[in-house]
């Protein structure tokens, strides 16, 4: 079993296949028969696992398996309780209401890297950081949340998944590195379902 966490750069596609315009795994990651546990968009940055296990990969990327997935967003504006509450609590996107969430205003982290190009700053507007950490991860989930509630994500970083983290892999944009599924702190597999994998595979 394989497991490798890269790094993932902005306006990067989450796929081997190739783009017309725009940079794809291929172009930073050579380990054949690996694939992407859940996905980031392209305008989005941070932590994304490859897996060539297809049990890891749905255990990583259901939230059935309640695997947390933590966030920093960049958002327009100062949060205010209000807001935070609602994030906390869940919020109705019309096509479905999110789950809870933990939600914190968090300081510019000191190991974060500059995105090339830089997010565009309003002199007259400021943003702040947000911690969310979310067991979902629908389409654009994060920045549809913070947009629900008023203040638009300009730049969002997935650095965790689990208990694995980015600020201790100490990967930069594009870089990646083989890792153990344990540091994911993914609860065991129950004794019989291990058992019928086992008979699956051998069938």
């Amino acid at each position: 079993m394989t497991l490798i966490a890269l790094n993932k750069p902005f306006q990067m596609m989450s796929q081997f296949s190739a783009h017309p315009s725009r940079a794809t795994l291929a172009d930073c990651v050579d380990v054949p028969g690996v694939y992407p546990a859940g996905r980031l968009d392209a305008d989005s940055e941070g932590l994304l696992l490859l897996t060539d296990d297809g049990a890891l990969q749905t255990r990583i990327a259901d939230p059935k398996h309640k695997l947390t997935k933590t966030y920093l967003a960049q958002v327009e504006g100062v949060p205010d309780d209000a807001a935070l509450a609602r994030l906390r609590a869940g919020v109705d996107l019309g096509d479905f209401t999110t789950l809870p969430a933990a939600v914190r205003v968090v300081d510019t982290p000191g190991w974060l890297w500059d995105r090339d190009p830089p997010i565009r700053y309003r002199a007259a507007i400021p943003t702040t950081w947000v911690e969310l950490q979310i067991r979902e991860g629908k389409n654009r989930q994060v920045r549809r949340m913070t947009a629900a509630v008023g203040y638009p994500t300009l730049r969002l970083i997935r650095v965790a998944i689990g208990k694995l983290s980015l600020p201790d892999l100490g990967l930069i944009p594009g870089q990646w590195c083989k890792t153990d599924v344990r540091a994911l702190g993914l609860p065991a597999i129950a004794s019989h379902v291990r058992d019928a994998i086992q008979v699956r595979k051998r069938q």
